[in-house]
């Protein structure tokens, strides 16, 4: 596929059920079908950096069979994103789940892979230990990038029975290593116990804002997004989504739930209200099938990935050309 080809798009579910052929997400072509892509949709089956229930490595396969039921035409924003920009499934990224540092050094060169082709990465998870060898990647080719960490937990916690690659810890290595843009930092939807208060103050020491989820509830996600916005302005944005972020109610497949989290709604209007945000690649992990029913939890990561998807794809098409991204909506 050269880059002047239309996108291809999804399978037509018109003629074919969504329940039938290979779930790859929302149906879309693999990589080796197109060539090339703009946005790569890539798997990272991973899980060996958790403290507390394993699955996670099944999340990105849970996430893409219930991206079947979503349709090329995002009316939140306006937009048909599989027409805006060519979107593919990468497949998975194999890393070695009995050596987490090689693992953390086989995501990284695979990223490293995917993005000197030009595409950007949405990347299903596994769990949050993948964040910092994605983030590693995408500060080659940035700098240090502004960070939205949603996420019930901080993620910055130093060490784990003396392990420095955990899926609690990748946000302080981030800073450590120099590759986060420290002025623009910020978690979302935090809340439950901590290990002490002194968890609170090395966090604001390395730079993050904290939105809490009753931060959330009380101000309203119209607020949020603004203050977001304010935050990170014009910076290359990564953003990382642990999908326990919302309450157990709405996700309950995942491996540390804590009560009180934002609701699907909020974080869809909230992703939706950083659409202005230059959005180079981001995350979406912690989804443990094995804890789910009904699909609850892989739905709502499914339409977060969604929505992250269109951002990328819509600030792409108006990089190209203006023009054209304003007849594709």
């Amino acid at each position: 596929m050269s880059s002047n080809e239309a996108p291809r798009g999804p399978v037509d579910s018109s003629r074919i059920p969504r329940y039938a052929g290979p779930a790859t997400f929302a149906r879309l072509p693999r990589l080796d079908e197109v060539g090339r892509t703009d946005v790569a949709v890539v798997g990272v089956p991973f899980d060996s950096g958790v403290s507390y229930r394993p699955g996670a490595r099944f999340g990105g396969n849970a996430i893409r069979e219930a991206s079947r039921l979503l349709r090329p035409y995002n009316p939140a924003q306006d937009a048909s994103p599989f027409a805006l920009a060519q979107v593919a499934d990468a497949g998975d990224i194999a890393a070695n789940p009995f050596n987490i540092n090689e693992a953390v050094e086989t995501v990284e060169a695979a990223a490293d892979d995917l993005l000197d082709t030009g595409a950007r990465l949405m990347t299903l998870g596994g769990d949050h230990t993948i964040a910092l060898p994605l983030l590693r990647s995408v500060a080659k080719k940035h700098g240090p990038v502004a960070l939205l960490h949603f996420d019930a937990h901080l993620d910055t916690w130093d060490t784990y029975f003396g392990a420095e690659y955990t899926h609690g810890t990748p946000f302080r290595r981030a800073v450590e290593e120099g590759i986060l843009d420290t002025s623009a930092l910020s978690h979302v939807g935090t809340r439950g116990p901590l290990y002490g208060k002194q968890d609170l103050t090395d966090d604001e020491k390395m730079g993050f804002g904290i939105v809490t989820s009753a931060d959330v509830m009380r101000r309203g996600v119209d607020e949020i997004a603004d203050q977001l916005r304010q935050r990170i302005g014009d910076r290359p944005l990564y953003i990382s989504i642990d999908i326990d972020v919302l309450d157990p109610a709405h996700a309950p497949g995942t491996g540390t739930p804590e009560a009180g989290g934002l609701t699907s709604r909020e974080l869809l209007e909230i992703l939706r209200g950083l659409s202005s945000c230059h959005l180079v690649s981001a995350d979406l992990v912690e989804v443990a099938p094995a804890y789910d029913h009904a699909e609850i939890t892989s739905v709502a990561a499914s339409h977060t990935a969604y929505e992250l998807t269109t951002i990328m794809s819509r600030q792409i098409a108006a990089a190209r050309s203006p023009k054209s991204a304003e007849d594709a909506r």
